[in-house]
């Protein structure tokens, strides 16, 4: 079974940014043939234990992380890229530390003329530590934040054929 993990760098906790990940979870998932359910770690959740070397949180979340077959990542956009606060997770994964993984990146950005930098970011950081990245990534502007669905199951059914291909390929 494929394990689908959805990791959501928002320092809010429950954002927008959760929600549209976990949509895009289960639209991309139900399109690619992925059936199980995705478990999902919002970095909002385990606020300042992100900084203390040995939190069980922590250690317990990066080890989920590790053994995803399929990482849907969701970051806003803060200054141009993703959130430190996926930064600091994600330098705790060793090198390599998604060298088996298919990553998803999913950015919400204030302006989509602006969002170029958050998505090639995503996707420069998640190969450096070894993840397929599907294409394409989803990037969600703030004036679709009430009602993203549209825009997701669009996107879900051109990123889709590629993911089952990866997965596949995977397994």
């Amino acid at each position: 079974m494929t394990r689908f993990t959805v990791l959501v760098a928002d320092p809010r906790p429950r954002s927008f940014a959760r929600s549209a990940a976990l949509t895009a979870a289960a639209e991309v998932a139900a399109r690619a043939g992925i059936t199980s359910e995705p478990d999902v770690i919002d970095l909002a959740d385990l606020g300042p234990d992100l900084l203390t070397e040995s939190a069980a949180s922590v250690t317990e979340a990066l080890e989920r992380v590790h053994a995803a077959d399929v990482l849907l990542i969701a970051s806003p956009q803060v200054h141009g890229t993703y959130t430190g606060l996926l930064k600091v997770f994600l330098d705790r994964l060793p090198e390599l530390g998604l060298g088996h993984t298919v990553a998803v990146p999913l950015a919400v950005v204030d302006d989509l003329r602006n969002s170029h930098g958050i998505e090639e970011d995503l996707r420069v950081l998640l190969a450096d530590l070894g993840a397929w990245v599907a294409e394409p990534g989803l990037v969600l502007a703030a004036d679709e934040v009430e009602a993203p669905e549209g825009v997701i199951r669009a996107w879900a059914d051109v990123a889709a054929p590629g993911l089952h291909q990866a997965v596949s390929v995977a397994a």
